[in-house]
């Protein structure tokens, strides 16, 4: 049936406003937290498929209040499809874990929660106790990279390329001292110590690890993600 047409323009408002509000609702809160806004459409990129907001899971959701109890600063990042196979879903960037950390970009939510965990209950005290001073420092090669597995054979997507796993290179220390996977790894005896017992404690918090004893391509750092089954070299 035809609508009046004395009725037509608030229909028409009405109809407006309906799109405006599901708009609102379909923006995902963490891009709505930051700021970030719309990417024009453009003829020379391919529009990649809509993903679901971050933190959307039961598991995400409860990670992300494990991080809040553990007193660690953080802000949710949206889910992104970064094309090639690389991803970032339910990622986060951490602000501040207690000890400043280099090189830090988009980390998977457990990921986050066991490195925060790790530097908090196995790297200071380990520096306590092997040197008789504090950690200022965690240095790192970063975490998110769209890449392959370095040293592999296989042509597979490293960890990295989903947001999962961090490069450890090194720690400094309040006295200034740097103690380095390369050098550090088979240096002074407290310094071999020290990362022995970084190394074992992370084989209990993170589902892979590997050291400068894995092979060439980590003779400078650890790895470390959140895949596998406790893997440990």
């Amino acid at each position: 049936m035809a609508i009046p047409s004395f009725l037509r323009p608030r229909t028409l408002l009405a109809a407006a406003a309906a799109l405006a509000l599901s708009a609102c609702f379909s923006t995902p809160e963490a891009m709505k937290r930051s700021g970030s806004k719309p990417v024009a459409a453009s003829g020379t990129k391919r529009p990649q498929p809509p993903l679901a907001s971050s933190f959307a899971s039961p598991d995400a959701q409860q990670c992300a209040i494990d991080l809040k109890q553990a007193g660690v600063r953080f802000t949710p990042l949206p889910n992104q499809d970064h094309g090639g196979g690389c991803s970032s879903i339910d990622s986060v960037k951490l602000l501040d874990i207690g000890t400043p950390v280099t090189n830090l970009g988009a980390m998977t939510c457990p990921l986050a929660k066991s490195f925060a965990a790790w530097a908090q209950y196995a790297v200071k005290p380990a520096a306590r106790k092997y040197f008789g001073t504090e950690v200022v420092k965690i240095e790192t090669y970063g975490t998110y990279s769209c890449r392959n597995i370095y040293g592999g054979r296989s042509g597979r997507l490293s960890q990295h390329a989903y947001s999962n796993a961090i490069d450890v290179s090194g720690f400094v220390l309040a006295d200034g001292r740097r103690i380095m996977l390369d050098g550090g790894w088979q240096g002074d005896r407290a310094s071999q110590d020290f990362l022995r017992a970084l190394h074992k404690s992370a084989c209990r918090r993170f589902g892979t690890v590997l050291s400068p004893d894995y092979n060439a391509a980590h003779y400078n750092h650890f790895h470390m993600d959140m895949s596998g089954n406790g893997y440990c070299r």
